[in-house]
């Protein structure tokens, strides 16, 4: 990487050469490495990860075409589809074009919800979710955070279980009922562990999936632009990008009484 971009960097990884870790050790609590020089912090000499510190105290070019951060996207696809700056596009009517149930309530005991699924604030991916003590402060097993006032239409006290179903799948989770969401929205967290807790649906009869069970694809042309510095298309988790993670489901209260 030093070749590359000019700059000295090597010692960013200096001082790790002689950490020894062990398989027990990552059992126990996330384990830092090493500084990755594809990476854009430094963790070095114990420093919390922040975004962007190579580039800004070791100036380090950014992974774009001028080696700088774009705001503008000189680009004839992005040109043709106006997005050369950011802009505003509003959701796909997946109604309309998937046959997805209406957003709003339908007068039946089940709302229709916009399903997102960030990042979780409790583990890294699903490792660490069935560490004890994480199980001591979470409800051990696939939650889904919803509005008080979307609880109170479905009936759906704190920590009640709920099933969310779509055409893509089916989840089987307890609630956390929040004034932080707002109406309309619900927030299941990446990669919920499905070993832990996870019932059988009454929808499917079947164990009640994880957050990619109700999630889907959708490509998009200018996702496809390749060839061109940080345009340069990849395959991530089979998608270039996270779009799928915002869904329309069903969800609805559930008997209480669960098997598995």
């Amino acid at each position: 990487m030093e070749r590359r971009v000019g700059k000295p960097l090597a010692h960013l990884a200096q001082g790790s050469e002689e950490r020894r870790i062990s398989f027990a050790d990552t059992q126990a609590h996330p384990v830092p490495v090493i500084a990755s020089p594809e990476w854009s912090g430094s963790e070095t000499g114990g420093r919390r990860y922040a975004a962007f510190t190579t580039n800004v105290e070791e100036l380090k070019p950014w992974h774009t075409l001028t080696g700088r951060m774009h705001f503008f996207l000189d680009h004839d696809w992005m040109h043709e589809f106006g997005e050369s700056l950011p802009i505003y596009r509003p959701p796909l009517d997946m109604q309309r074009l998937f046959g997805e149930p209406a957003l709003g309530p339908n007068g039946a005991k089940q709302i229709v919800v916009r399903y997102l699924t960030p990042h979780s604030k409790w583990s890294i991916h699903s490792e660490y979710q069935d560490n004890l003590f994480m199980l001591s402060l979470s409800r051990g097993g696939p939650t889904v955070w919803i509005s008080a006032d979307d609880a109170a239409e479905i009936g759906v006290a704190d920590n009640d279980w709920v099933e969310l179903v779509n055409r893509n799948g089916v989840m089987v989770l307890r609630a956390i009922v929040s004034h932080r969401m707002p109406p309309g929205t619900v927030f299941v967290y990446h990669a919920q562990e499905r070993v832990v807790n996870v019932p059988i649906a009454e929808a499917s009869g079947r164990r009640g999936g994880i957050h990619n069970s109700l999630t889907r694809i959708l490509i998009k042309p200018t996702h496809l632009i390749g060839g061109y510095a940080q345009l340069s298309f990849a395959f991530n988790y089979l998608g270039p990008t996270g779009n799928q993670r915002d869904e329309v489901t069903v969800i609805r209260r559930r008997s209480q009484e669960v098997r598995y």
